[in-house]
């Protein structure tokens, strides 16, 4: 036996290769390019000796003199090829006969005529074995394609010197012959130096059976039985057999025979296979031809080993050394198979993206095992760079059992226990190919893929856990809201009750209700009775009606509307136990949907749907824009309508509908909506503002509020709503309005005010003497100025008179706690109102918007001049004729203010000249009429002036497109979806985004959602019940000449690494230019690779033309143009690694 062994070869064969040295006492030597410095077989070598030029990996294992060089000095015996690169290669065999050494494999004159496959051909003919109908060998493309008729159609092109599948393509029709062998030979010429071609036959429905032999060096052969290779996709084998299933004995009897016999009459020594194809169809039916001859190791010789064991690798290194087959011990009629094995290449080819190699870094690895598996790997590990030069192999999978249906079980088992992540794979592919019925038949001919597409079509691994990583990775490292705020977990701070799950470690707000349930409450009276019944019994009700804000506007008015569902979820279970007597919750709608998909990356329609469970006693309420719903501009009828039943479908109970200047026909189409497709209550609302006590007022009287309500009543609302967006209303003025309305109409009274005064407890107080049915407050953490008023306050003011409120003051105040350390965790988000403030009855900004526009003068440099921005306000409502202010109306009246402040402009002048200066486009589209007419009528000359020389249009509401008329009419998932689709395009595509970059993030913990991970502390994972990932920072390294740092963590106690883009760090390396999407004539590179570029800069092309080709592991693909036009810019003029997206060529379309 050999004392040492270079394996020139990389990746699985080389580690097995060095395993059967080891074995056999021999020490191991191997080569690698720098590309491959860290690669798996490097490390395993005794001796390890860089070869090649950097950038040129592949040249370097096919560099012979190379090799044989480092062979020399490191003194070896013998070179062991492997499969691939140099296995077949005459030129080493004899360079290292040549030199003393010794080339595992058959002799260099048995290697060329195996090598040429129209050699073998005639080979095979003469020895008496069956062989298809074939042209000579030419690399004149012309002159292989006038004999194509010759050969008939469907054929093979096939490449002298090809393998792999490489250098093969099947053609079906005489028409696509030329781009065919066009493609062939050059994939050949690059793989392999000879573009030498020639066409063979095909065969119906072929079956891809391969017969494994050994020859020693004696001469002798045996075979070692067969395999079936027919499960492959573009020529590669995907998933091998051993032994066949479904051939009767005597068509595997000849298959042996011809294998052995064609060895012999070659002269062959060492391992090989001797394939063919046998027909399943037709007059030919079970009959086989010869195709070639391996003369190599085969990939798939693993189940062969497993159903015999015998040692391939070992024999072919014995028998080198000059063994025979009683030296191994190995006689033919010794020989049995033992069981069945079937192996399956992992590779990293996205199945359902037409198998396209995929490149990158594994951030995890879980390999499988267990009974009868063996895995083959030499590239894959945790860290392991996946580069496009090589093969796309991961690892090999054997599963053996006692027969065929076993090992299928077993190889099912362990592809479902594999775990890999930061590339994609084709494990989902072959999962499927596992559960399907002629597959588990044994009945695959080598078209079968091709016939079965809905293999491709995976249910992708979600990967959560990793997406989860990357985005906490990611804010650990960028810090968007600033350092973390520390402090203990909010939910420890929650009150008792029954069912609380705080004795659960981990538990996680979105694992669901507990199985105990709340008392009854108002909603179980809605369900009883209906709308109708449930207004008439809050009008009855003697009490005074409480609903709690602050699941939606005492966040959207304190804290930009940023709290999270997570903690709102956390404390929604104990206020149904703890207040079930609460008339309503406001949950949603407002800023709260917008908000969801744009900053916190939630979907609003799964946060409505989880307080639905959470609080299944307690009516829902939401804020509704009218025509509007929870977006800025009106939309069709039909949206409406969809918006409405799907949010009551969903959990909403008690819809409050406004419109933002008080106009009730913007409204109708809400109220309409909602008594007619729902069961829900419809509460309208009309907007105050100014003071109805001022005898000075000419618009804003209790005459004008009537005149509302009573349309409003005729519409059908089945509750009246004072919406008292900022707080104006005084209490004197509460009992006026309040006592007109109980007087005027028998409808239920709902008061809803903000605090910014700090007076409004006299106003809640007030009404309920007047007899308003129910006000809005919140817990006392979440309540005062911009918000609402302090619930603890309103009932405590009302215990032991007759209009309590039936809710436990000690139980409001228990909440009080938690929502005081959720507030902390949202520090950065505060409006930045420190106390009341009397000036809001003078300059009237609401209460949601004084807390933006305090953040929007900050960004626009005037933060020190609030007090001017107020002034400037109330100067800009003047001028645009007092309106309602509230969302969208609010906003024009801002942005007026903020631009006339940034402009230091005189609001007389301005008022006299609005021609001199820029507008805001919310004031030109309000001026124009696109929210609709003002109570007051339009504000002149002003409007005029204002509007002359600008592009100005008024309302126009276009209709939706009949397919998405279509998905509003599929009730749940696809409405949602389109209803966010259509309402807020720009943040539901950012939302989606984010969802297919980093999963469902809602669940993290917030101060890890908004602040990342903290070096050495466990964070907490929730991805469902009894689903937990447990991860901890280990570091972050330095920021690199890209601006990207390592972040190094454990996810389950295993090292994962997570590259992050630090955004603060300018990068000093050129970065490719990439494709746009959006630019027809833009060519991308389809995924990562060698691109050569095939056209001329001025060159006319038309649609689907060949402008590049594109080269990576193992598949050359053509890149075509996407519409017709002419090259105006070559990208990358030489062949070039790419990216996916890099742009390559760029078209002037026609």
């Amino acid at each position: 036996m050999f004392n040492k062994v270079l394996v020139a070869n990389r990746g699985e064969i080389a580690v097995r290769a060095f395993r059967a040295c080891h074995e056999l006492g021999a020490k191991t030597v191997a080569v690698f390019p720098y590309e491959d410095r860290n690669s798996i077989h490097r490390q395993k070598a005794d001796e390890a000796y860089r070869i090649g030029e950097e950038g040129h990996p592949v040249r370097a294992y096919l560099d012979v003199d190379s090799i044989i060089n480092v062979a020399l000095e490191a003194g070896v015996d013998a070179i062991y090829p492997g499969y691939g690169f140099l296995s077949e290669n005459s030129e080493l065999a004899r360079k290292a006969e040549a030199n003393g050494l010794t080339f595992v494999g058959p002799p260099a004159d048995v290697l060329e005529q195996t090598g040429n496959k129209v050699a073998s051909l005639r080979a095979a003919e003469a020895a008496g074995v069956p062989v298809l109908k074939s042209t000579e060998p030419s690399d004149n493309e012309d002159e292989l394609i006038a004999q194509g008729d010759d050969i008939g159609f469907p054929l093979f092109v096939k490449a002298v010197a090809g393998g792999g599948g490489r250098g093969m393509r099947r053609v079906e029709k005489a028409q696509d012959l030329p781009e065919a062998l066009k493609a062939a030979m050059h994939e050949a010429d690059t793989a392999f130096g000879d573009p030498t071609a020639f066409l063979e036959q095909a065969v119906l429905r072929p079956r891809h059976i391969e017969v494994q032999v050994l020859a020693d060096s004696n001469g002798d052969v045996v075979h070692l039985f067969e395999r079936d290779c027919s499960m492959q996709r573009r020529h590669q084998k995907v998933i091998e057999i051993a032994p066949a299933p479904n051939i009767d004995d005597e068509l595997r009897q000849r298959l042996y025979d011809d294998a052995v016999k064609f060895a012999k009459a070659m002269n062959y020594r060492n391992a090989g296979t001797v394939e063919f194809l046998v027909d399943t169809e037709g007059e030919r039916a079970g009959e086989h031809v010869f195709i070639e001859m391996n003369p190599r190791i085969q990939v798939e010789h693993t189940i062969t080993e497993e159903i015999t064991d015998v040692d391939l690798v070992g024999a072919q290194l014995r028998i080198a050394a000059g063994a025979t087959f009683a030296d191994l011990d190995i006689r033919q009629e010794e020989l049995f198979v033992r069981g069945s094995a079937i192996q399956c290449r992992i590779t990293t080819e996205d199945p359902a993206n037409d198998f396209r190699p995929d490149t990158g870094k594994i951030t995890a690895y879980r390999s499988a095992g267990g009974s009868g598996i063996r895995l083959d790997g030499g590239t894959i590990y945790t860290g392991a760079e996946i580069s496009p030069h090589f093969d796309s192999m991961l690892v090999k999978m054997s599963a053996r059992g006692r027969d065929f249906l076993t090992a299928q079980r077993r190889a099912r088992r362990a592809l479902a226990e594999f775990r890999v992540r930061g590339v994609a794979t084709n494990i989902p592919f072959l999962l499927n190919v596992f559960d399907n019925q002629q597959f588990i038949d044994g009945d695959v001919a080598t078209d079968f893929i091709d016939k079965n597409p809905y293999l491709t079509q995976i249910n992708r691994s979600q990967d959560r856990g990793s997406r989860a990583l990357s985005y906490l990775a990611d804010v650990t490292v960028n810090r968007p809201y600033g350092p973390r705020i520390e402090g203990m977990d909010p939910r420890k701070k929650l009150p008792d009750f029954p069912g609380d799950k705080s004795d659960e470690p981990d538990r996680s707000p979105f694992d669901g209700p507990s199985k105990v349930a709340p008392p009854t409450g108002w909603r179980d009276l809605l369900l009883e009775k209906g709308p109708e019944g449930f207004a008439q019994a809050l009008r009855d009700h003697e009490g005074l009606g409480v609903t709690d804000t602050t699941f939606r506007d005492a966040h959207q008015s304190l804290l930009a509307t940023r709290i999270r569902t997570r903690d709102m979820l956390a404390a929604a279970p104990a206020v149904s136990h703890l207040l079930p007597n609460l008339v309503s919750a406001e949950v949603w709608g407002g800023a709260t949907y917008d908000v969801a998909l744009r900053f916190l990356s939630e979907d609003p329609w799964d946060r409505l749907a989880r307080f639905r469970e959470e609080m299944p006693n307690i009516p829902l309420q939401m804020l509704l824009r009218g025509r509007n719903t929870v977006g800025y501009t009106p939309y069709p009828q039909r949206v409406t309508e969809a918006f409405v039943e799907e949010a009551a479908q969903t959990g909403v109970d008690i819809f409050r509908i406004f419109d933002a200047l008080n106009d009730v026909n913007q409204i109708i189409p809400a109220i309409t909506a909602v008594r007619e497709n729902t069961a829900s209550v419809a509460e309208a609302a009309l907007c105050y503002t100014g003071n109805l006590l001022d005898p000075q007022e000419q618009l804003y009287t209790l005459d004008y509020y009537l005149g509302l309500a009573d349309e409003m009543v005729k519409a059908g609302a089945h509750v009246l709503a004072i919406k008292d967006m900022a707080g104006l209303l005084r209490p004197a003025a509460a009992t006026k309005l309040v006592s007109a309305l109980r007087e005027n109409f028998d409808l239920p009274v709902h008061l809803h005010t903000h605090d910014t005064s700090g007076g409004q407890l006299a106003t809640l107080i007030a009404a309920s003497a007047a007899g308003v049915d129910a006000v809005d407050t919140a817990s006392a953490a979440l309540a005062g100025t911009t918000s609402q008023v302090s619930m603890s306050a309103l009932v405590a003011a009302t215990d032991n008179t007759e209009r309590e409120t039936g809710l436990d003051l000690a139980h409001v105040a228990e909440m009080e706690p938690y929502w005081e350390s959720v507030r902390e965790i949202y520090s950065p988000f505060e409006s930045g109102l420190p106390a009341p403030t009397g000036r809001i009855y003078a300059h009237e900004i609401p209460g949601g918007q004084l807390s933006n526009l305090r953040q929007q003068a900050i960004a626009l440099g005037v933060g020190e001049r609030f007090e001017d921005i107020e002034n400037m306000y109330e100067a800009a409502n003047d001028i645009l004729g007092d309106i309602v202010k509230v969302t969208p109306s609010s906003k024009v009246v801002g942005d007026l203010a903020l631009a006339l402040v940034s402009a230091d402009a005189d609001p007389a002048d301005f008022e006299e000249n609005p021609g001199n200066y820029d507008i805001p486009d919310s004031v030109i589209a309000f001026l124009s009429g696109q929210l609709g007419d003002p109570p007051g009528g339009w504000p002149e000359p002003f409007r005029t002036k204002a509007l002359e020389g600008r592009n100005a249009t008024g309302i126009e509401i276009e209709d939706v497109s009949e397919e998405d008329a279509a998905k509003l009419a599929d009730a749940g998932e696809t409405r949602r979806r389109t209803l966010n689709h259509l309402l807020f395009p720009g943040p539901t595509a950012e939302y989606e985004e984010h969802v297919r970059q980093y999963g469902d993030t809602s669940v993290l913990h917030t101060r890890d959602f908004l602040y990342g991970m903290v070096e050495g502390h466990e964070h907490v994972i929730s991805l469902g019940k009894g689903v937990r990932l447990l991860t901890t920072l280990q570091a972050v390294s330095e920021a690199d000449e890209k601006g990207m740092r390592t972040v190094m963590v454990t996810l389950n106690g295993q090292q994962r690494q997570v590259d992050v883009r630090d955004r603060s760090v300018e990068s000093s390396v050129h970065e490719a230019e990439k494709a746009d999407a959006s630019h027809q004539g833009h060519v991308p590179a389809p995924f990562s690779g060698t691109v050569t570029v095939t056209v001329e800069e001025g060159e006319t092309v038309a649609v689907g033309d060949t402008v590049a080709t594109i080269e990576a592991m193992k598949m050359e693909a053509g890149i075509t143009a996407p519409v017709a036009g002419t090259v105006s810019r070559v990208v990358l003029p030489t062949p070039t690694p790419v990216a996916g997206n890099d742009l390559i060529v760029v078209l002037d379309p026609a």
